[in-house]
């Protein structure tokens, strides 16, 4: 068992933050290529959405060169073979949507709800929070319907990078230029480390199998990744929370701002270091595969075939998740896993068994006969049972990718943990 976080640059403050950030038809996109290599200086992931007029002011090229990513401006991707541009999936992929420049006419489209092109179907299809940086001339930002525009995006919780004061396009002196990009990416940085809803949370995640010995090289374990685990821990920590992540053996990386990364064999080491941090934690996500069963007296060195024996005994794991249930405080919250193989009504029935049995707030259930979901794959379809009171609410989820998924999981979670 090692307690020790893989190192990670803690100059880059961004580090696996996603920014989609949208530029619009101002003189001031020509700052936005500087913004776009500022935010990846700081280790954060750019995509760029423009709008038509704004490829008028600066080329897709160079902003495709800045970012080693496509940029999209249009509904259809590919006119030839119709291809079209997900909206949605850009609206979900970003962990803040960022429009620098946004000009009067878009600041007035998102307040209105306007969607005539691609950036402004992003932003009604985001689910991360969203900024904007005003760039116009001083009358058109001092104007009553400009000031009211702000002010209901103001109130519907979009962060507004007020315009520096300076000379305008117009030749004109006064308020309406679009913030330094450096300052703007200051902004940001200040937002992921003050804003995040789950700040002062402290979260334990178990992740991936745990392999039980059979002697020196077998062992019994199975086929989780512990790709579901990581992407929870990823969307724990960059909502600010301090998040313990128990891994079993797995070939991923820690994603940043994890506090802590505990790597551990056997279901036995998982249990040890799982129960004596528990108790500090407001949370727990219980997303190991843990092995059921271990050999009773496993060989500390290689078992020849004409050593192996016909039969192996086997015992019992410690049941992890009950205990944690069992030693579960009022204040906690608790949300554990369960793989079923079964008909859906034989496995929510179960599913249903474990939630009010461990004592859980939310358990997770997916299935093997669901194609996509479960071990091995990017994706899965989950259906979550929540303890309200007396009863059980379920809520169904499509498949989807595993981060997107994670994204479901922790908005239910904080429903009860910032409650």
């Amino acid at each position: 068992m090692t307690g020790t976080p893989e190192p990670q640059n803690e100059n880059l403050t961004l580090l696996g933050r996603r920014v989609l950030l949208g530029i619009t038809g101002s003189i001031a996109a020509y700052k936005s290529a500087f913004l776009a290599r500022e935010l990846i200086k700081r280790g954060a992931e750019v995509r760029i959405v423009m709008t038509p007029s704004a490829i008028e002011f600066i080329t897709p090229l160079t902003l495709s060169t800045l970012t080693g990513k496509p940029v999209h401006s249009d509904f259809t991707e590919n006119k030839d073979s119709g291809e079209w541009t997900n909206h949605v999936e850009l609206g979900l992929w970003g962990d803040l949507f960022l429009t620098a420049p946004c000009t009067a006419a878009t600041l007035s489209a998102f307040a209105n709800g306007t969607c005539s092109n691609l950036l402004q179907a992003v932003f009604l299809s985001a689910r991360c929070p969203v900024m904007v940086a005003p760039a116009m001339d001083l009358d058109m930002f001092t104007n009553e319907a400009t000031l009211v525009n702000l002010k209901t995006l103001g109130e519907r919780g979009v962060s507004v990078i007020e315009p520096a004061s300076g000379a305008l396009a117009s030749g004109l002196e006064g308020k309406g230029r679009m913030e330094e990009p450096e300052a703007i990416a200051d902004f940001v940085e200040d937002f992921f480390k003050i804003g995040m809803p789950l700040a002062g949370k402290k979260v334990v995640v178990t992740a991936g199998p745990t392999e039980e010995p059979i002697d020196a090289v077998r062992y019994l374990g199975n086929r989780s990744t512990g790709k579901m685990g990581f992407e929870l821990a990823a969307r724990l920590a960059n909502l600010g929370a301090s998040v313990t992540l128990i891994a079993g053996p797995v070939k991923l990386d820690t994603p940043p701002r994890v506090s802590k990364r505990i790597d551990v064999m056997t279901a036995k080491e998982m249990y040890e270091v799982t129960m004596e941090v528990w108790p500090e934690m407001d949370a727990g996500i219980a997303c190991a595969a843990v092995a059921d069963m271990r050999p009773v007296n496993p060989a500390s060195s290689k078992l020849h075939r004409g050593d192996l024996t016909d039969e192996i005994m086997l015992e019992n794991t410690p049941d992890i998740l009950l205990e944690m249930g069992v030693r579960k405080s009022a204040s906690q919250v608790l949300m554990g896993f369960a793989l079923e193989t079964d008909s859906v009504e034989e496995s929510l029935k179960s599913a249903e068994g474990k939630l009010e049995r461990k004592n859980l707030d939310f358990i997770v259930m997916n299935t093997l006969a669901d194609e996509g979901a479960g071990f091995s794959h990017d994706t899965n379809k989950v259906t979550v049972l929540q303890k309200v009171n007396i009863h059980t609410e379920t809520r169904i989820f499509e498949l989807k990718s595993k981060r997107e998924v994670a994204h479901d999981l922790i908005d239910m979670l904080s429903t009860l943990l910032i409650s």
